[in-house]
This record gives structure tokens, C-alpha cells and sequence, in this order.
């Protein structure tokens, strides 16, 4: 199976391809320039036909708004013409799969991306004894949500050990002075391409008969409007 995948949540983003759950090629893309302008250079890069490829992935989110609208179109776009199925990925649990790769069981991955505003979108996850990529990998133990550092490690606090926790995402590296444990390099994974953990992650839920249909795939944006914002302005605001 052949899987190309797309990640347009940060400035850089990435591009992968994905051979019978095998990374074959993974490029992060140049943040000096928009999405817009190099995705599709970045996608020919990889140099293999549209046509070719089985299952289109994509990261729905969270993440810049403008990003995942570019990278949610262009791989629909792709899958439409080529008529193929398309995979979203969340974001947050692909930095926790990449972080469980070397982790044991019973481990604790907290995955921070910067969601500007002084805020982090958030996930914590217990690293499960199940294959690397697989969904039961990872256990959500908290959802996805968009807050203040320091007000969501208070609030997991209260339910987790999460001085035990292992961080990772450019939230966590931006933000790495609140976390529990700050300096210790043990607990600090620094933030790396995703597209590749996508593309594998998308093979494994194709496999299981999971693709969908292009327009069927969405944006998980977890932040809300600013409107609501404006009038529930304390805790973890959690996606709906």
C-alpha cells in the first residue's frame, strides 16, 4: 500500500511516502515561505504519480486555521482526481506516537502544540503495549484542548502524575520553563517532521477499512471563535 501525506499544522509542515507501512521518504518544507506557495513543488518532490498512490493522509488538526485549510483542499483535491480515499490524522496523537517509539508501556506522553496567544493545544496519552503507529498505542487520558501552559498542567495535575510525563511538540520546547520537570532532557522530546508517522498511521487505519471518501474528512480546529473566547475566558477550553 501506498501512502502519501501531508502536514501543513505548523509554519514547516512536512511531506512523506509511505510504502507497506514503511517510510520511504519524509521532507520538512521550508517555514520561509506559505504553504500556498511551495505545497505543490513539495508534493512533485516526492516524485511519484498521483495516480500511483493507494491512500491520501492528512493532518486535520489542531494547528494553524490557514495551514489546514491549504493542506485539507490540496489533498482532497488529489484524491478527488485521483479518485482515492482520504485518512485524517490528528496531529497531537502523531508527535505521541512518534514519542512512544521509545517508550515502555505504561509511560506517560504529554503532547504541547503552540497554538500562539500564549496558549498550547494539548493531549495527554499512556503509552498501551500495542505496535508502534497502531491506534491502541496510545490511551487518551486528556482530550485534546487549547489553554495557558501552566493552567493545563494544573489541571492534570489533579487527575494525573504528570511530573512523570514524557513532553513533546514546539509547545512544550516554547513553553518548557512551566513543565514539571524543566531542563531534563529526559523528559523533553524536541519537536521532529510528522508527515511520516501520519502516512504510517494512515496505513494501518486503511488497512482495517477506515479510508474515507474526500469531502468526509475535516479540520479539527479545537480552538474556538474568538467570539466564545471572549466570553468563557478561564480553564482548558476542550474541543467540542
Amino acid at each position: 500500500m501506498r501512502v502519501m501525506a501531508l502536514d501543513t499544522t505548523g509554519r514547516a509542515g512536512s511531506v512523506a511516502l509511505v510504502e507497506d507501512g514503511r517510510i520511504v521518504q519524509e521532507r520538512e518544507g521550508d517555514a520561509a515561505h506559505t504553504h500556498g506557495e511551495r505545497l505543490p513543488g513539495e508534493l512533485a518532490s516526492l516524485g511519484v504519480a498521483f495516480s500511483t498512490v493507494d491512500v491520501f493522509a492528512v493532518a486535520i488538526g489542531p494547528g494553524s486555521f490557514t495551514g489546514l485549510r491549504i493542506g485539507l483542499a490540496s489533498i482532497q483535491g488529489l484524491a478527488l482526481v485521483s479518485r482515492r480515499p482520504v485518512v485524517g490524522i490528528s496531529a497531537l496523537e502523531a508527535h505521541g506516537q512518534l514519542a512512544a517509539r521509545t517508550l515502555d508501556a505504561g509511560a506517560l506522553v504529554a503532547c504541547w502544540i503552540d497554538a500562539q496567544r500564549g496558549d498550547v493545544f494539548s493531549a495527554l496519552y499512556r503509552v498501551a503495549e500495542a505496535p508502534v503507529f497502531a491506534p491502541e498505542r496510545l490511551v487518551e487520558l486528556e482530550a485534546a484542548a487549547v489553554a495557558d501552559p501552566a493552567r493545563t498542567i494544573a489541571e492534570w495535575s489533579t487527575h494525573h502524575r504528570v511530573e512523570s510525563a514524557v513532553f513533546t511538540g514546539d509547545g512544550a520546547v516554547r513553553y518548557e520553563h512551566v513543565l514539571p520537570h524543566a531542563g531534563d532532557a529526559r523528559y523533553l522530546i524536541a519537536p521532529v517532521p510528522i508527515a511520516g508517522a501520519i502516512g504510517c498511521m494512515a496505513a494501518v487505519s486503511a488497512a482495517r477499512g477506515l479510508a474515507s471518501s474526500p469531502d468526509t474528512v475535516h479540520a479539527f480546529y479545537v480552538r474556538r471563535p474568538d467570539a466564545e473566547l471572549h466570553r468563557d475566558g478561564s480553564g482548558i477550553r476542550r474541543a467540542p
